[in-house]
């Protein structure tokens, strides 16, 4: 069965064993939740039928009305628990810091790896002062090295978005040696990226097939608890729709093709947030889309359609039904564009919106 965690919680690397020698599945959550969301996940994860190997999950929704879990074998990231200790030089005597919560799935990644003799975790950046490796997104390592990093650090693997190559030289002025990756809470671990372009992660295969990208890999997840998401399969090869280019035996990647939002950690889906904001009385539609923002990748836009003026209750709606990182930074208020056959036009909206073609709301 799963078993949900407080990711808050001091011993919960120990709780992590004790839910594994039990044959549990741990999923770890974030005290930053709505109580929504972590209602509507216990309420899923109570009557989740479970392959038979299941051993860790992980959520990828944005909101609470809508959780998403991902569940993955035990092998799955043990697979690369080799190639990730040479990538971070780090043994069982070394001590990886973890900035991002421990509901993100890289973090929880490395608290599986530190049970199976990895590096031992430190979580949070005021545990930073022990670390020998640093596990974690650009943000993460902006973060440690804006307070000045520990001299023990010496090693940091990146992913979750780009990593520019400013901060990356800035890491390596610190000592840093930096590998960056490209993966998904569905993939795990797909290309890496030592500072000369992404390649294959160790054990993985990568196919372009129309501008799609397709990996095969021992570090696919099993799929989904609850409603769909964007994995899916054809054989052994499996893919979230990200759209890529493959030249020289470099990966150069365009976007996700379903319009995910890329934020630090945080992988949201639009439609989830949409269905959050389009429940406000006084909202007719709703659209959302990613604002590039360095640091973080992106941050989440809301065009919105009115009924009138902006709803009072929208921002308590927002901070009540969706996470931290799903919850729209920017605002904007409009006749919203569509399709020919009446549907929002996502594209055309971000465009108008960024261009500064339609209203700015104060939320």
């Amino acid at each position: 069965m799963i078993t949900p965690l407080d990711g808050d919680r001091p011993d919960l690397l120990e709780h992590l064993r004790a839910a594994r020698a039990a044959g549990d599945v741990p999923l770890v959550g974030d005290a930053r939740w709505p109580a929504t969301q972590w209602e509507s996940l216990t309420a899923l994860a109570a009557t989740a039928e479970l392959p038979s190997d299941a051993a860790w999950a992980t959520l990828t929704s944005g909101s609470s009305g809508r959780p998403r879990i991902v569940i993955r074998s035990a092998d799955s990231w043990a697979a690369s628990f080799g190639s990730i200790a040479a990538l971070l030089d780090a043994g069982p005597e070394d001590v990886v810091l973890l900035p991002a919560p421990p509901a993100a799935s890289l973090s929880l990644f490395s608290l599986a790896h530190a049970l199976d003799g990895g590096p031992q975790p430190a979580l949070g950046l005021s545990a930073a002062a022990s670390a020998t490796c640093l596990h974690g997104t650009p943000e993460g390592l902006r973060a440690v090295l804006d307070a000045g990093a520990p001299t023990t650090l010496r090693t940091a693997l990146i992913g979750g978005s780009h990593l520019d190559a400013s901060l990356r030289r800035r890491a390596a002025d610190a000592g840093i040696r930096v590998a960056a990756y490209y993966g998904a809470a569905e993939l795990s671990f797909v290309a890496v990226d030592h500072g000369d372009g992404l390649e294959p992660f160790p054990g993985v295969e990568l196919d372009v097939r129309q501008g799609e990208l397709w990996v095969r890999s021992p570090y696919v997840a099993s799929g989904y608890v609850g409603d769909g998401g964007p994995l899916r399969r054809d054989g052994g090869w499996a893919t979230v729709g990200d759209r890529a280019e493959l030249t020289g035996g470099r990966l150069r990647l365009l976007g996700r093709a379903d319009a995910a939002i890329l934020s630090a950690s945080a992988t949201i889906v639009p439609e989830e947030v949409e269905e959050v904001l389009r429940g406000v009385p006084g909202v007719r539609d709703a659209v959302v889309f990613g604002v590039p923002r360095e640091r973080v990748g992106a941050l989440v836009g809301a065009f919105l359609e009115l009924e009138g003026d902006t709803p009072v209750t929208l921002r308590e709606r927002v901070e009540s039904d969706l996470a931290p990182a799903h919850r729209p930074r920017q605002w904007f208020a409009g006749q919203l564009p569509r399709t020919s056959s009446g549907k929002p036009s996502r594209a055309e909206a971000a465009r108008r919106a960024l261009a500064g073609e339609v209203r700015r709301l104060v939320v």
